[in-house]
């Protein structure tokens, strides 16, 4: 006869009782659970960090950058007005503005930082030459981004930069007349040019960093973190040459330097 459950023992399964009815359909909570808590090499430092440290400044860079399109109105008459409606009359608007700003820069100096320590680690080399290049394709949108982004207080520093900046991109081979037409909107920047860089900042360039991103992180989770140069684990180890089984990975990982064979 099963023993009766106390009082503690119900509202425990009660609490738990959607986790356990989401996971037996989706299998999201163990997923969840094996990103979290999956093994890494054990001489891992804090070199090992920038990669959630820049993941982290983007995350911030979302949700201040919600915030502030709540408040901000991309026309040429109003922009420059309700920026400085955030920042003076808003509460604590300075403070979200400011974490946006600044945080734009940390984000790209995170970026490099990560980058040159995956570079000087040698992780980006087999089986991780598909994550560095998605990575090195994470660049040049996280830098458009910005740029993207520096037109939308429309004052006078915002205006001149951008015409600089289209300006230059306009004297590249072939495409770059085509590019600066587009995205100038027109002959001059105007309200066309503002409305097209509000949209590329707020939904394209984001989009397309978020789903680099999460390509990104399925990597890393399916490959394993790489260990350090100097450690015994990366130096000298045998791999074995066995063809793997077709699609096998994507389904049951095969622990890290060990390949499946073929039944």
């Amino acid at each position: 006869m099963p023993r009766k459950r106390n009082r503690k023992e119900q509202m425990l399964a009660m609490a738990q009782y959607p986790l356990d009815w989401l996971e037996e359909r989706s299998g999201l909570v163990g997923g969840l659970k094996y990103f979290l808590f999956r093994k890494v090499p054990g001489d891992s430092g804090w070199w090992h960090t920038l990669g959630s440290a820049t993941l982290t400044a983007f995350l911030v860079q979302l949700g201040t950058g919600v915030i502030l399109a709540m408040y901000y109105k991309p026309d040429p008459n109003s922009a420059y007005q309700s920026v400085q409606h955030i920042t003076n009359d808003v509460t604590l608007g300075w403070l979200v503005r400011g974490m946006h700003r600044w945080g734009a820069s940390v984000f790209i100096i995170l970026i490099f930082f990560h980058m040159a320590r995956v570079f000087l680690f040698g992780a980006y080399k087999y089986p991780r030459e598909l994550n560095w290049i998605v990575g090195a394709l994470l660049v040049p949108l996280a830098l458009l981004e910005g740029f993207s982004g520096y037109l939308l207080p429309y004052d006078q520093t915002a205006y001149w930069a951008t015409v600089v900046g289209i300006n230059i991109n306009g004297t590249a081979p072939f495409l770059g007349p085509f590019l600066a037409s587009f995205l100038r909107g027109g002959s001059e920047i105007g309200p066309e040019t503002l409305a097209r860089f509000y949209s590329l900042h707020m939904l394209l360039l984001p989009g397309a960093i978020l789903g680099l991103i999460g390509l990104h992180l399925y990597l890393i989770v399916r490959l394993g973190v790489s260990s350090p140069p100097w450690s015994k684990e990366a130096a000298g180890r045998e791999r074995d040459e066995a063809p793997a089984v077709p699609g096998s990975g994507l389904v049951s990982p095969a622990p890290r330097g060990v390949t499946k064979r073929p039944d």
